[in-house]
């Protein structure tokens, strides 16, 4: 299927490929330390990527997640953690410009502070009783009504670039709410009393992202900063799942790209003493190349169109089975790539430092990155066979 790239898409990724190529040079020495990549974060602000998405009457640059997804695939070849963590912006804040439930004010907010301010702002939604595996998701943090917004107490994990971003969006469960599924949107700044982070991101890869846990005790959130409060949050999660997950299936592409190169290279190079040709000639490296590469396309065609999809349709009941087939195939390709890519590397490949031992460790997350591969095919399967999620018994049985 050929998507009919544009001159101002194919210019965007190959300037997403040389922002890829300095990212590299720094990703190993973030990966090491664990640390936040700033100065990658300033040269996307600076080019212009917290408002990639932003329409363009609004003053931002219009790319839906087809283009999205182009570029991210792009950015995360050079640093996984980089692009995955930077995505994160992207995914809360166009579910808000995207959302007919969203009032216009909470919309000229984010503009202001996106395009205006050129502010960056993280998500965290994830709290550590609830696991991707079961849709459902309870919160514990509480936001407790005061005089002039709430006071917010609980503990988030996953905040991923959380003391980079200038802003952190929190789902939290309303007190003078009486449904199960409410919850709000809440902005808080960095530095704000009684938001504390604890650096627990000691992690097996994607460790730049420096996803660290979030502690808020009596932080008190202002009725300005509330985006969005819901009686039921979960028509809000099922439009905007474009952005909420299926934004991150481009950045596990990027590391199935990445390695698949970095192979390649090696085997292409790599020649063992006493022999005249390099391990490329060898028929084993052959084969496996081979089924690598048709690994690769698939995985990349199916992105592009769940994309594409989601563009032209919007949140259709096909158009969500094509974003979880992606991230499916996409987790299972990334998964194999990378295994095989540091199994024919050889023992010089595994030494701390090693492109594809990196490569290795960010991959394994492919599978795990929400949603993760066993929800993907649970919500593929009743799609498939036409099947009502209503009338499903739950995985487990409820308490």
């Amino acid at each position: 299927m050929e998507f009919g790239w544009t001159s101002e898409q194919l210019a965007l990724r190959r300037r997403c490929r040389e922002l890829a190529d300095d990212f590299a040079i720094r990703s190993a020495d973030h990966d090491r330390d664990s640390s936040h990549p700033i100065e990658n974060y300033d040269i996307l602000r600076r080019e212009g990527f917290l408002a990639l998405n932003i329409p363009r009457e609004l003053g931002g640059g219009g790319h839906r997640l087809l283009t999205h997804s182009l570029a991210f695939e792009t950015l995360a070849q050079g640093c996984p953690a980089t692009a995955l963590a930077f995505n994160m912006h992207a995914s809360v804040v166009m579910p808000l410009l995207d959302s007919d439930q969203v009032a216009p004010e909470a919309k000229r907010k984010i503009v202001d502070l996106v395009v205006g301010q050129n502010k960056m702002i993280g998500g965290n939604f994830s709290e550590p009783g609830t696991t991707s595996l079961i849709g459902e998701r309870p919160l514990s943090v509480r936001a407790v009504p005061v005089p002039g917004g709430y006071k917010v107490s609980g503990r988030k994990m996953f905040a991923s670039m959380i003391e980079a971003a200038d802003f952190v969006m929190v789902l939290a469960y309303p007190e003078d709410s009486t449904s199960p599924h409410a919850g709000a949107l809440l902005l808080i700044p960095r530095g704000a009393p009684g938001r504390s982070v604890a650096a627990n991101w000691d992690v097996l890869g994607m460790r730049a992202t420096r996803s660290d846990s979030l502690t808020l005790q009596d932080c008190f959130v202002p009725h300005e900063n509330v985006l969005f409060r819901g009686d039921d949050m979960r028509k809000f999660r099922y439009e905007n799942l474009n952005w909420f997950w299926a934004s991150y299936t481009a950045v596990y592409l990027g590391v199935a790209v990445a390695a698949y190169d970095e192979l390649r290279r090696t085997v292409k190079t790599r020649q063992p003493a006493g022999y005249a040709q390099p391990l490329a000639w060898h028929p084993d490296v052959r084969r496996h190349v081979a089924e690598l590469s048709a690994d690769l396309e698939a995985a990349q065609l199916i992105t592009y169109r769940s994309a594409w999809l989601s563009d032209t349709e919007g949140a259709t009941p096909e158009a969500t089975t094509a974003m979880y087939r992606a991230k499916y195939v996409v987790g299972q390709a990334c998964s194999r790539i990378t295994r095989v890519a540091l199994t024919l590397g050889g023992a010089h490949g595994i030494f701390k430092g090693s492109r594809l031992e990196q490569l290795f460790r960010d991959g394994a997350l492919a599978e795990i990155q929400p949603p993760p591969s066993d929800f993907c095919l649970w919500s593929m399967g009743l799609h498939e066979l036409g099947l009502d999620p209503a009338q499903a018994l739950p995985p487990m049985r409820p308490a």
